[in-house]
């Protein structure tokens, strides 16, 4: 039992009003989230650099086979610790996130120790863009309109990586990537036309207001 099984609506704060209706819903995948996150194939690779270094220090120094062995496995441990660590994270991460679409909104639910929903009317994103990963997947990163700020540290994981100065709120890890992209487009075009062809595009293109927005509350 958590605190998100008392959800009226999974992912979102309340009930939707009347006049708002839901578009899309998913949540990061865990092993996406664990390559692209976590890094943890980077961490794979530097422990299996750190064991193939020792065992080439041992050869090196004319140890027998039994101590190469066993002081490369001495670092297994650790090894197999951290990936399980990384991994884990990685579930629990996937497991309490949930991303929303409606009508009017994004809503970005997560949090594991300390769950939090960040929501986003239409009216404060100025444009989307999209980095796909292979096939059907990737991230949909979101850019608010100055001076809607939120801290990188805040939405992390949940963020375009490298944007400190500016953070954007991504659904990050998606295996749909393609059904975000287009329930944004759809969402917005009833608050900010944006460009259609452009959003589900690949890496770098971006989706720019073309425009004004009309003035879009928050609902609880």
């Amino acid at each position: 039992m958590s605190e998100h099984d008392y959800e009226e609506i999974r992912g979102l704060p309340g009930r939707l009003p009347s006049d708002e209706r839901l578009l899309w819903q998913g949540a990061p995948d865990a092993w996406r989230l664990a390559c692209e996150a976590f890094h943890i194939r980077a961490v794979a690779l530097y422990f299996g650099g750190m064991i193939s270094l020792r065992a080439a220090g041992s050869l090196a120094h004319g140890a027998p086979a039994g101590r190469v062995l066993t002081e490369a496995a001495a670092v297994s441990p650790l090894a197999i610790l951290a990936l399980a660590l990384l991994g884990g994270l990685a579930v629990l991460y996937s497991r309490t996130t949930v991303y929303t679409i409606t009508t009017r909104r994004v809503v970005l639910r997560f949090g594991v120790a300390l769950p939090k929903a960040i929501n986003l009317p239409f009216s404060q994103i100025e444009s989307a863009s999209v980095k796909r990963r292979g096939g059907t997947g990737g991230d949909l990163a979101l850019t608010l309109k100055a001076p809607n700020k939120i801290a990188f540290l805040h939405l992390w994981p949940n963020v375009r990586p490298w944007r400190l100065a500016r953070p954007e709120p991504s659904f990050t890890a998606l295996n749909d990537l393609d059904g975000a992209s287009a329930a944004l487009v759809a969402g917005m075009k009833e608050v900010t036309p944006i460009t259609v062809s452009a959003i589900a595009q690949t890496d770098g293109v971006r989706a720019a207001a073309s425009g004004p927005a009309r003035p879009e509350a928050a609902a609880a």
